[in-house]
């Protein structure tokens, strides 16, 4: 009962009372909004005053706020409606002709992540013409004239683009919506066939069964990836991210779907045989018992360690694909933590970062968040969502990139941890992601017409008030949704429908299956959330090993753990010992403190290794068979670590005497020295063998990146080149089925 109670007065405060409907306030800061003649709205910010117009989609409710809010985000839609598009890194910065969706005020061009969530959240229902305009803008052939295929563009990016950064897959969360247009619908299943084999063959990795790659949209690597990867990257490539696996198997099931429907049994096959596969392993590596929730990522295949990182886009997404057991979702999502203001989109905070994905609210991914509570029935969290969402719109006067986590300000000032370092007005995604909130978040809209509302009871006396139903007009088409009669449980879905002739009422009634208020007891716990802002750790530094005869040595210092090839080890009086087996073994620490665990170290590897020098071309006779593990020693200092099209992918080539040919990709991004690439596994025979370097495939090789002109790979051409210095090579344990 008290926590129902303290829920209510929160989105109250929030809504505004049914005495002052029109009144928000938070920490001292308060907005207001009014209803003017014809339709539109006066917005009263702390800082400022604002006009909206009247606009096509209208809401009706006792809350004059949250009718003026749906109206601005219309408002600020309109406005990232562009005729071109530019960006100082593409073609000098001069305009570039494109009816599309601008990414934001401050940011007008067209970015594939960007646009994807924001069209799977509203724009493809909303404006789908200039979406798949937007979309196509993200497609692209090689420009060589001999690779045939049309794929997506990754964008500039971690150590040079793709494929460290393997989100573009998430362009097909968008496409999805958008296939009664044929035409487009053709493209859609081209570059489908082009980017699932080029990731199958690049990113995928056999023995974790995982894709490879960085977070989908965490893409600034020591906000949410550990310190030391800020000038060294390959970890990120050789890792594997949850929200970018769920991409993929989001990807997979739509591609088993258009293989079905254009007959192609072959590929429809294929495409559901590694769904089906995928499912179960992000399930099984990325979820974490003791936390009760699924990791943001997890080690490389040579030392799969957990990494106690959670991020909340990845968590809904996986809610949102079916790819997690409910139990666990319903777990994951309950336990994932939230302040005041909403829901971090990382958890827990890296102290030593300033504020931007690092103790931040985006928008875009509480929508995704209140998608994922709708589909759990969720209702506290549900409720959080939409009043974040109002919030942060009403006090800032627009749909920002971002908020700081405890105050929901666009900036503050803490010195070197200021922030939001970067943020805009009418970011796209976030625009996306409010008018979501209000079509299906509160009247429950799907985009096929139906109405399917899960509201909260806290939610009802905020916007109905005294009135016995709230409105939504869009389409030409009415939605009403009438005020219950019981006001039971936490949660109201639809009842009795409906429907004459272009107007469609729902009797909101309480979902079965819950208890009266007057049967809750303030016993019943709430979930236990730590603290939102909650500090993780300092990272250690990497660990010291010593050789000790036929031993390793290893100090463990009081509050750390040790891990070793992906498990935790025991040590014993501050000291863990391994005997040399003659195999490569990975190690790093983390620390523990207050329940909380820090990032892990830089890896350790002790062990074999052998430096065969050389750019090109390597021979070796393996004493007795077995499994190796490559790695290349380069530099590229072809761009920074923080963007560019030339991470530099070659296919590592091996031939062994009376057996075939066996290739891996291996990647060697942008560096500042001398490091080693991501890493090839092989199963060797007794005998000669040699290693060759062949040709890959990287971002700079697509038309798109012909107009690049902010470094390298672009207007000059292909460029997929590093300075080789040596093959290293490691004898390893042979795999024993499925790896922990």
């Amino acid at each position: 009962m008290l926590k129902m109670i303290c829920l209510t007065v929160a989105i109250a405060t929030t809504l505004g009372s049914a005495a002052h409907a029109a009144d928000l306030e938070f920490e001292g800061r308060t907005a207001r909004a009014e209803s003017v003649a014809g339709g539109g709205f006066v917005l009263h910010t702390p800082d400022r005053q604002l006009r909206i117009a009247a606009q096509p989609m209208r809401s009706d409710t006792a809350s004059p706020m949250f009718d003026a809010l749906f109206a601005l985000a219309q408002q600020e839609m309109d406005q990232d409606r562009v005729d071109a598009i530019r960006d100082p890194s593409f073609d000098e910065g001069r305009p570039v002709p494109c009816e599309c969706f601008k990414t934001g005020a401050n940011w007008p061009y067209v970015w594939t992540r960007d646009v994807s969530f924001a069209a799977d959240l509203a724009l493809a229902r909303l404006d789908p013409q200039r979406t798949r305009q937007s979309l196509q803008f993200k497609l692209s052939e090689a420009r060589d004239g001999m690779t045939p295929g049309l794929f997506v563009a990754q964008d500039t990016g971690s150590g040079g683009s793709w494929p460290i950064s393997s989100d573009r897959i998430v362009w097909f969360l968008a496409a999805r919506h958008l296939l009664d247009d044929s035409a487009f619908a053709d493209q859609v299943w081209q570059a489908l066939q082009g980017t699932l084999a080029q990731d199958r063959a690049m990113v995928f990795d056999a023995a974790t069964g995982l894709y490879r790659g960085e977070t989908s949209f965490l893409d600034w690597r020591e906000q949410t990836y550990p310190d030391w990867t800020r000038e060294d990257v390959r970890f990120i490539g050789d890792s594997f991210a949850l929200s970018t696996n769920v991409l993929h198997y989001q990807a997979l099931r739509l591609g088993e779907q258009l293989a079905g429907q254009r007959g192609d049994a072959t590929r429809a096959a294929q495409y559901k045989a590694w769904a089906d596969a995928l499912g179960p392993r992000i399930d099984a590596r990325f979820w974490r018992e003791d936390a009760g929730q699924y990791m943001s990522y997890i080690g490389e295949a040579a030392h799969p360690v957990p990494y106690a990182k959670y991020d909340l886009l990845a968590t809904s997404l996986g809610v949102l694909a079916g790819v997690l057991p409910t139990d666990r979702a319903r777990r994951a999502l309950a336990a994932y933590p939230a302040s005041a203001a909403g829901s971090p989109v990382v958890w827990p905070q890296e102290g030593n970062q300033p504020v931007y994905h690092n103790r931040a609210i985006w928008p875009f991914v509480s929508a995704y968040s209140l998608r994922a509570a709708r589909l759990l029935d969720d209702a506290p969290r549900i409720t959080s969502e939409v009043q974040s969402l109002m919030r942060g719109a009403a006090l800032a006067g627009s749909n920002m990139e971002n908020y700081e986590l405890l105050t929901q300000k666009i900036h503050v000032d803490e010195g070197a941890l200021s922030g939001p370092v970067v943020n805009s007005e009418r970011q796209l995604w976030s625009v996306a992601g409010y008018l979501d909130m209000v079509l299906l978040g509160v009247f429950g809209v799907e985009a096929d017409g139906q109405v399917q509302p899960k509201l909260p009871v806290a939610l009802v006396q905020p916007l109905f008030g005294t009135r016995d139903r709230i409105t939504l007009q869009m389409d030409g088409k009415r939605y009403v949704l009438l005020k219950p009669e019981k006001m039971q449980g936490e949660l109201l879905v639809a009842g009795k429908t409906r429907r004459d002739g272009a107007t469609t009422t729902v009797q909101l009634v309480p979902e079965k299956g819950q208890r009266p208020f007057a049967e809750r007891k303030d016993a019943d716990p709430a979930p236990a959330h730590p603290a939102a802002a909650a500090y993780a750790p300092a990272t250690p530094a990497a660990p010291s090993a010593k050789r000790e005869g036929n031993a390793w040595t290893i100090p463990v210092p009081a509050q750390h753990v040790l891990w070793r090839d992906g498990a935790a080890v025991d040590a014993h009086d501050g000291v863990a010992r391994f005997a040399d087996d003659g195999l490569r073994h990975c190690l790093s620490l983390t620390r523990r403190a207050d329940a909380l665990e820090s990032l892990h170290s830089p890896t350790t590897c002790i062990g074999p290794q052998q430096r065969l020098p050389g750019a090109q071309g390597w021979s070796w006779t393996q004493p007795a068979a077995g499994r190796v593990r490559l790695r290349l020693q380069f530099n590229n200092p072809n761009g920074p670590i923080n963007t560019g099209v030339t991470a530099a992918v070659k296919q590592l080539a091996v031939r062994c005497a009376g057996q075939p040919t066996q290739s891996h990709t291996v990647v060697m991004p942008h560096s500042v020295a001398v490091q080693e690439s991501t890493a090839a596994e092989f199963d060797l025979p007794a005998g000669a063998c040699t290693f060759q370097l062949q040709d890959g495939f990287n971002m700079s090789a697509l038309q798109h990146f012909a107009h690049y002109t902010g470094g390298k790979g672009g207007r000059a051409g292909v460029l997929n080149t590093a300075d080789v210095k040596a093959l290293l090579l490691a004898p390893i344990a042979a795999l024993a089925g499925d790896r922990p």
